[in-house]
């Protein structure tokens, strides 16, 4: 009663729609979240879905728009393979459900409102209102949780792949039970990462808590191939509130007009850039960071109010609502903003199936480098990799799995010679303080020197977290904190080994761009 053909981790744009279009064929799938179904970062998302949709626009354009923001370092194989397949993406959402913005000046001729967002060239973002991801995310989990061939376990976590390592073949993971304890051994034909980021490893994020790295610490661990793990996009525009921690302010917004202000009133992009807030997130992000560290400033302000009050309550009614809940009415005041860490781009080396080094082992969106990002991620080209990937795997499943069997019996969970910790304190303290020494020493501006203060700290922290998982029984805190040490140190000795800046890694001693560049591969654990 355990098993499926498919187990799929995460319960995100990636994983419920490769759940759907798998379970759809009749393939008997599992969906292991964290949360409740719906509650993976995907909800979290603002802006919308990048896709070639308007006449004026054109397929070589956005692929021109993703290769500049990826700074040299993107697959153009892959880039073409993923906005080629957008639109038809976007049009499968819509059969399923997804309410998306439609044009206001002719709402009867149903066609979709596009907005512009920061490196893109034209309009080219659809979106629902300022909510996309909790319409895509919602309405997938609805029809997830109805399919007869889907079986959802909520408030679960996988604790590691388990993998025939001769035969380079994933058997299946080990599943926690956050509500009993216990840890089963779960078979499958094939495992598909779709587990998200690891922007948690830094102390601000704009992701939810769960975003630490699971399917890519795991799939490291089980002798997959990482990559490009030193390009973390931190997103230029959080909220900055004390009752209002990692709320995203979308890119939309600038899209649409907002402009970024010092406390003066001094408006300071158009030094940094011709495109001014139109640039690519990372030099906005710097810009930003460059101005607060000047000034001395804890934010900066992001001002809508030359605005129509009504254009923004219309435009953006989650961002009007949730400010105005704090005593902040956009429509007269400026937004205060800081970065965050936002996007992983690097993560699991795949090919354009969406499949990793392991036999059966998949990974879909953000936890897996398609090639897709490069050295920066393109706003709003995230949730069309999920979609994009999700289809492409499903496609090699559909194929594969007539041919492969279900494995044997596995090995059970052992956890007969642990105890249970009368010491969580230091679970709690660790992960504080990793994540506040990548914010400090790994963050938007770095140097060898901080890179290698933040490798002995993360090297310290590796042995007593083993040390307390060798001997204590598992608990979420313990799971997240042993996965953000292992992509801590992998963002570290990838940001070490580049020896130059390059889109999302900006480095004080090597600030020019070198002529001919490679992506960072990192062998996983033999």
């Amino acid at each position: 009663m355990q098993n499926a053909e498919v187990l799929i981790l995460g319960s995100g744009a990636a994983g419920l729609s490769l759940a759907l279009r798998l379970a759809q064929q009749g393939h008997s799938v599992c969906v292991v979240s964290k949360a409740e179904l719906s509650g993976g970062a995907t909800l979290w998302a603002q802006g919308g879905i990048s896709a070639v949709l308007d006449e004026n626009d054109s397929l070589e354009a956005h692929v021109r728009d993703t290769l500049v923001a990826g700074a040299g370092l993107c697959d153009e194989k892959a880039v073409r393979f993923t906005v080629e397949r957008g639109p038809a993406c976007v049009r499968w959402l819509i059969e399923q459900g997804v309410g998306f913005t439609l044009d206001e000046d002719d709402p009867a001729a149903g066609r979709l409102h596009l907005t512009r967002e920061g490196g893109h060239s034209h309009r080219r973002v659809v979106h629902a209102a300022d909510a996309t991801g909790r319409a895509v995310e919602t309405t997938l989990a609805s029809l997830a949780a109805a399919h007869p061939n889907i079986r959802v376990r909520e408030h679960t976590i996988a604790v590691d792949l388990i993998v025939d390592r001769a035969a380079r073949r994933v058997l299946g993971a080990y599943l926690l039970d956050l509500g009993t304890g216990r840890v089963d051994a779960v078979a499958a034909k094939a495992v598909a990462l779709a587990t998200g980021g690891a922007n948690m490893v830094y102390l601000y994020s704009s992701n939810p808590h769960g975003a630490s790295g699971d399917g890519i610490a795991m799939a490291w661990r089980a002798g997959c191939r990482v990559a490009n793990m030193e390009f973390m996009q931190f997103h230029p525009t959080c909220l900055y509130h004390g009752k209002s921690r990692s709320f995203l302010i979308t890119e939309a917004l600038r899209g649409e007009g907002a402009v970024l202000r010092l406390p003066g009133g001094e408006r300071f992009m158009p030094r940094f850039d011709a495109r001014a807030e139109l640039a690519p997130r990372d030099i906005v992000a710097r810009a930003i960071d460059h101005e607060m560290k000047r000034l001395g400033l804890d934010f900066v302000y992001l001002d809508i109010t030359h605005k129509p009050a009504e254009f923004t309550r219309r435009h953006f009614p989650s961002i009007h609502a949730h400010c105005l809940e704090l005593g902040l009415d956009i429509t007269k005041e400026p937004i205060p903003v800081v970065p965050a860490a936002h996007y992983t781009c690097g993560g699991v080396v795949t090919d354009l199936a969406a499949r990793t080094d392991l036999d059966g082992l998949y990974a879909v969106g953000e936890a897996a480098c398609t090639g897709l990002h490069g050295a920066n991620r393109l706003a709003s080209n995230s949730l069309l990799e999920c979609l994009v990937f999700a289809e492409a795997a499903a496609e090699d499943l559909l194929r594969a799995l007539p041919r492969r069997a279900m494995p044997g019996p596995l090995q059970p969970w052992d956890e007969s010679r642990v105890t249970d910790s009368d010491e969580e304190v230091v679970v709690s303290h660790n992960w504080q303080e990793l994540r506040r020494f990548m914010w400090d020493y790994v963050g938007i501006v770095r140097t060898d020197k901080r890179l290698q203060r933040a490798q002995n700290r993360v090297d310290l922290l590796r042995r007593e977290t083993q040390e307390y998982y060798g001997n204590y029984r598992i608990g979420a805190d313990l799971v997240e904190l042993r996965n953000l040490i292992v992509v801590a140190d992998l963002i570290i000795r990838s940001a070490l080994a580049r020896k130059e800046s390059r889109g999302l890694h900006y480095t004080l001693d090597y600030p020019r761009t070198d002529a001919v560049t490679q992506p960072t591969l990192l062998p996983g654990r033999a």
